[in-house]
């Protein structure tokens, strides 16, 4: 006689849970090899040594790829250095065309700063989330135990192919729900898996995408940077043939400044005793523009502009931070010491380019007392802007200046003694806008948006 048949409900009873144990298995297996996407790179880092052997002929080949790679990288670096040698070359001896690329390559680097800053940000938040999903995800192995254990004795037997990718755990899951092979009171439970290991997965894309974003942005912050850098020094050049006696007085003003205990008696000092700043100073009480009610912002446009294209007083609601970065002191804000902010502290990036943020002369520039690095612009009309906490200063003494033109660059760490004592952890740039010697709240010069923000 025939054997008798199983009936055809055990059957598919049984099928379904050999598929969901499948998948579930295959959950379990693929939670301890998601990698963590290290904090500065895709790679997971590698530990413990292995003995070297020797290499093999592919070993050999990639490594001669890699070597022919680093040629051509290094063939194409010093052909852009030529090439951007030849383009200021062809500049010429036009000042306009100079400050004008000066300017537009200052913004190219802001815009590209801004960038990388903001996908820093969304990085985090995703590295973040990816981890909260992996610990969940590894917390409930007990969970995922006992769905496996219930499953196997519906299906009788182990299934023969283990999956190891997390996006092939969840195609199996979702193949297995979807067929109805997960037992009623599983079901719940496996939804939760899916779901949790369907976010995971799509977190993994997007931090893969925004990395590979991230790196082409910092690839074309190195190149606008090294094309700025190379811009600065031929205007410090043209500027130094111009001024013949630029070193010595740059050497007089260190020496007055050590003899200083104050910003007012440096900014008096300097216009009055130091040639060149005196001459700016001159300048800036004869060429200032008159005090306008409607601005003309298509002065700005004057790349070969030596006066201020808008009267100081006339700028307000139109000027940009000369730093990207966020504000964490305001004007008239406790000092920690008994007083108060007489400017504004932004917290910036490290290496982050400075830029003016109007039109003025350079009446000093460099190191004074506890503020590190300080710039001084007479904006004319009795206003100077004061800007400190940078690492390099790139203008000189009596030079002009245009808004957006880039005059300093950030360091790794805070310069200004105030700041420190805050323990800020990144670099910070202290603003302050003085009329006629007084301090005054700045806030009603910046811009509402970048809309809006004069940037020449």
């Amino acid at each position: 006689m025939f054997a008798a048949r199983p009936p055809i409900r055990t059957l598919m009873s049984v099928r379904r849970g050999r598929a969901c144990h499948a998948s579930l298995i295959a959950l379990m297996i693929a939670l301890p090899v998601i990698p963590a996407v290290a904090q500065n790179g895709l790679r997971p880092s590698i530990s413990g040594a292995t003995p070297q052997n020797p290499p093999t002929p592919e070993q050999l080949k990639q490594r001669e790829q890699e070597l022919e790679a680093a040629r051509a990288a290094q063939k194409a670096a010093a052909e852009a250095q030529e090439r951007l040698k030849s383009d200021i070359a062809s500049l010429g001896e036009d000042r306009g065309k100079l400050n004008q690329q000066l300017i537009d390559v200052a913004a190219q680097v802001r815009t590209v700063e801004t960038r990388v800053g903001e996908a820093e940000i969304r990085l985090r938040g995703l590295d973040g989330r990816e981890q909260d999903l992996r610990t969940s995800l590894e917390a409930r192995r007990t969970e995922i135990i006992e769905v496996l254990a219930a499953l196997q004795r519906a299906g009788r037997r182990t299934p023969p192919a283990l999956l190891v990718r997390p996006e092939d755990a969840l195609q199996s899951l979702r193949t297995a729900m979807l067929l109805g092979s997960v037992i009623p009171e599983m079901r719940g439970r496996a939804e939760k898996l899916s779901t949790d290991l369907g976010e995971l997965v799509a977190i993994r894309k997007t931090i893969a995408s925004e990395r590979d974003k991230l790196a082409g942005d910092r690839d074309r912050l190195r190149t606008d940077q090294t094309r700025l850098a190379a811009l600065v020094e031929e205007r410090q050049r043209k500027q130094a043939s111009a001024e013949k006696d630029m070193e010595a007085e740059s050497a007089r003003a260190a020496v007055l400044a050590q003899q200083i205990d104050s910003l007012q008696s440096l900014i008096t000092t300097m216009e009055l005793d130091l040639k060149s700043a005196a001459k700016a100073a001159s300048t800036a009480s004869l060429q200032g523009v008159p005090v306008n009610a409607k601005p003309d912002a298509n002065a700005l446009r004057n790349p070969a502009r030596k006066a201020p294209a808008i009267a100081f007083a006339s700028t307000k609601g139109m000027l940009t931070y000369p730093v990207n970065g966020n504000k964490i002191r305001e004007f008239g804000a406790s000092d920690g010491a008994g007083g108060s902010d007489k400017g504004i502290s932004l917290a910036a990036r490290p290496g982050a380019q400075v830029t003016t943020p109007c039109d003025g002369w350079v009446v000093y520039a460099g190191p004074f007392r506890s503020y590190g690095q300080l710039l001084i612009l007479n904006a004319g009309g009795g206003y100077h802007v004061l800007i400190a906490g940078m690492e390099r200063i790139s203008v000189n003494i009596g030079q002009f200046v245009q808004t957006g033109e880039p005059v300093a660059t950030m360091g790794t760490t805070s310069q200004v003694a105030s700041i420190l004592a805050t323990n800020a952890s990144q670099p910070v740039l202290y603003v302050e806008f003085r009329k006629d010697g007084t301090p005054i709240d700045p806030g009603p010069w910046w811009a509402a948006n970048e809309g809006e923000k004069v940037r020449g």
